[in-house]
Formats: C-alpha cells, structure tokens, sequence
C-alpha cells in the first residue's frame, strides 16, 4: 500500500493504517529523537508522544509527497525532543575548556562508521548537542534557535562553536584510540 494512502485511512482512524505508518517511518524518526535525548527509554517516550501528536493533527497535513510528510513528523519529533528537555530542565549552558580550536586529522576520521560519530554526538553536552543538532542537522538558524530554547543569539553561536570544537577533539582522541587498538 502506499503512503498517501496510509495517510488517507489514518485520517479516518484506522488503527491498522496508522501501525503501518509507525512501522514505515518509527525507525527513522528515532534516529531523529536519539539525536537531541541521551536515553533511549525517554527518546522512546518522546518517540511515542510525536506519533500521538502526528496522528491527532493528521487531519490538518495536505499531502504533497513522502518528502514533505517525513519533514513535517520530523519537525514534530524534533519539537518533542526541545519540549521534554525544556521540562527536564537541562538547557544549562556548559563551559568547556577543553573545546579549544583543535586542528582535525582527516585520519581520525577514515575508520570512524556513522554510529561511531553518532555516539561522539550524543555524548556532548545537552546543550551543545541541542544547538549543533539544531543548526547542523535541521537547518535552523540561531535566531530560531535562541526562541526555541529560551538563550540569546549570541548564546547559541557560542555553543555551537564550543561543540564542534569539542565534538572536533573527541573524534580525534576517538580516532586515534580506535587505530591503536586496531594495530594492536
């Protein structure tokens, strides 16, 4: 079945329909939720809530693609993600002398797979994480940003910079610990 016409019966409350478009993209978007949420029990929690929240205004979405379905419960998923660290409180802004400016060897990176920079990325500081996922990932600019999470501009470019720079040191001393141990 395709999608538009999963849509199309979700609309009208068909359960069996909105359990194959939960199976279809609920990978994809907790990859998403994975990105901004440390845990994965309240990645999960925040994975659901975005589901409950897609479905619920499903009514108000003009299909016009998969692309433009997956952007819209993408934003919702991301929008789930900024709620629940909002409440959790912990957009504490971090100082971190170790971000200085490090120069990356483009080696340290030539082994690294994708979920190994993933996990770099969600080791940052919740606060670095959220705006590099922000402005990196989604695309979003920092003025944006300071409203969605309560800082200044200013705030936000800041921690950007402190968490490429720290995300830069980790994936070196990342890189370089993955090639000893592969000489080993």
């Amino acid at each position: 079945m395709d999608v538009h016409a999963l849509i199309k019966e979700a609309r009208q409350g068909s359960a069996a329909a909105q359990k194959c478009l939960f199976d279809l993209l609920g990978d994809r978007m907790m990859l998403v939720c994975r990105r901004y949420v440390k845990s994965p029990e309240d990645a999960e929690e925040v994975l659901l809530d975005g589901f409950y929240n897609f479905f619920t205004t499903l009514a108000h979405f003009d299909y016009k693609g998969e692309a433009a379905l997956y952007s819209w419960l993408k934003r919702i998923m991301v929008n789930e993600c900024l709620m629940l660290l909002r409440k959790k409180n912990v957009f504490t802004i971090v100082t971190e002398t170790a971000a200085e400016e490090i120069a990356l060897e483009e080696d340290a990176l030539n082994n690294l797979s994708a979920k190994e920079i993933f996990e770099l990325i969600i080791q940052l500081p919740v606060g670095y994480r959220t705006v590099f996922n922000l402005y990196v990932m989604e695309g979003v600019g920092h003025k944006e940003i300071a409203a969605l999470m309560g800082i200044s501009e200013g705030t936000s470019k800041s921690q950007l910079s402190k968490a490429k720079s720290l995300l830069q040191k980790n994936l070196l001393q990342y890189g370089i610990e993955y090639a000893k141990r592969k000489s080993q």
